[in-house]
């Protein structure tokens, strides 16, 4: 192996899960069965307890129901003002929890539920949503597990479109984590439904339940449950600047304890962290030398943006060696892996990192083979 040491990267850096043995910042102790915090710009978990822990996921179920909503609507099999004659099934269903009070009977526009679901978290516009889109809740909820499966969530699995206490109903922090992520990714022209304060619907006016909106103007969503058996949940998301956090607190005791304790989480990751981009993607890391190729040198990097979280203030203190299998002979093939590059902050390493050639390199024509291979030879004696 050849290694290569870089110069300090300046304003560089950050730490890869799991971060090694660098020194991370003191996270927040949380009244919470359990909780984690999800940067989306690196990808990383910041902190977490009970991280794959499989929850009663309560009303955070609907994320899920929304998501396959979502995609229906972006499908165009369903549209926003398209009317729907409420079932006296959905109507029934609704009884037990939060609704948003359709009656069966009477048309109510796709838009309508949507809101219905996502501000007021009615369990009546969710079935009602469900039957529509698959015809029963049941064929619906098999949809919503095969998209959880689709999107690896490997802790998740469902049994109503509600949230409603049902054996083998689960999710994990990290799934409700990457499916939050997943919705402002995917459907980022529906998202705005998230940060709605409230909805009236048949004269009724309710609020959003997430306390977080009304308090904290870089809230932006998601979504908040409760059941007996679940306790008082919340999964929050804000953004400061250009950075976007998710954190999932569940099992508290009260409303406004899931809100402090998400607020926390929230602030600890803004104020003790920093998500910083690397390298650009197709961006030399290094030019490497190449023999017996048509071209002497290639590029190696990234074929995406590598963005990490770091612990804030330590970015300048980040270094990086590339560490490479020498000699690299032609042909290569652009993609194929070159070698890693290792960061390290005082010494202690916080990642290593794959890189891949940036181009292809063609064989050369047999001359320069064979003095490659002579030069090859009298460098190695």
């Amino acid at each position: 192996m050849y290694r290569i040491a870089s110069a300090c990267l300046v304003a560089l850096a950050l730490l890869a899960s799991p971060l090694a043995s660098a020194k991370l910042p003191a996270a927040p102790s949380l009244a919470a069965r359990a909780w984690l915090l999800y940067d989306v710009g690196s990808g990383q978990v910041l902190t977490a307890q009970g991280a794959d822990e499989r929850i009663e996921p309560a009303s955070l179920t609907k994320l899920m129901t929304a998501y396959v909503t979502f995609q229906a609507l972006k499908a165009k099999t369903i549209s926003m003002q398209q009317s729907v004659a409420v079932s006296d099934n959905a109507r029934k269903k609704s009884l037990d929890g939060s609704r948003m009070f359709i009656q069966a009977g009477m048309p109510v526009t796709v838009e309508e539920l949507v809101q219905g679901m996502i501000v007021v978290s009615g369990n009546d516009a969710c079935v009602a949503l469900a039957e529509l889109i698959s015809g029963s809740e049941e064929a619906f909820v098999t949809r919503m597990n095969t998209e959880a499966k689709r999107l690896g969530l490997t802790n998740t699995h469902f049994k109503n479109a509600t949230g409603l206490t049902e054996d083998g109903h689960y999710m994990s922090p990290r799934d409700l984590a990457l499916l939050s992520t997943a919705i402002a990714r995917d459907f980022p022209e529906y998202f705005h439904f998230y940060s709605q304060k409230s909805y009236t619907y048949n004269k009724i006016t309710q609020p959003n339940r997430n306390r977080l909106l009304f308090t904290d103007p870089t809230v932006d969503g998601m979504k908040t449950g409760h059941t007996e058996a679940a306790g008082y949940c919340l999964v929050s998301t804000a953004k400061r600047g250009s950075r976007r956090l998710v954190s999932v607190v569940t099992g508290t005791t009260g409303d406004a304890v899931r809100a402090t304790e998400s607020q926390k989480l929230l602030n600890f990751g803004f104020l003790a962290w920093d998500t910083v981009k690397l390298y650009s993607a197709n961006a030399p890391v290094q030019e490497l030398e190449v023999w017996q190729g048509k071209t002497r040198k290639l590029g190696v990097g990234f074929q995406q943006d590598l963005v990490l979280s770091i612990p804030q203030g330590d970015a300048a203190r980040v270094k990086a060696e590339l560490e490479s299998r020498q000699p690299l002979k032609a042909p290569i093939q652009k993609g194929q892996a070159m070698g890693t590059l290792k960061l390290t902050i005082d010494g202690e390493s916080i990642g290593n990192y794959p890189v891949v050639a940036l181009d292809n390199v063609e064989r050369a024509g047999i001359f320069s083979r064979w003095w490659d291979a002579l030069r090859l030879w009298i460098k190695n004696l």
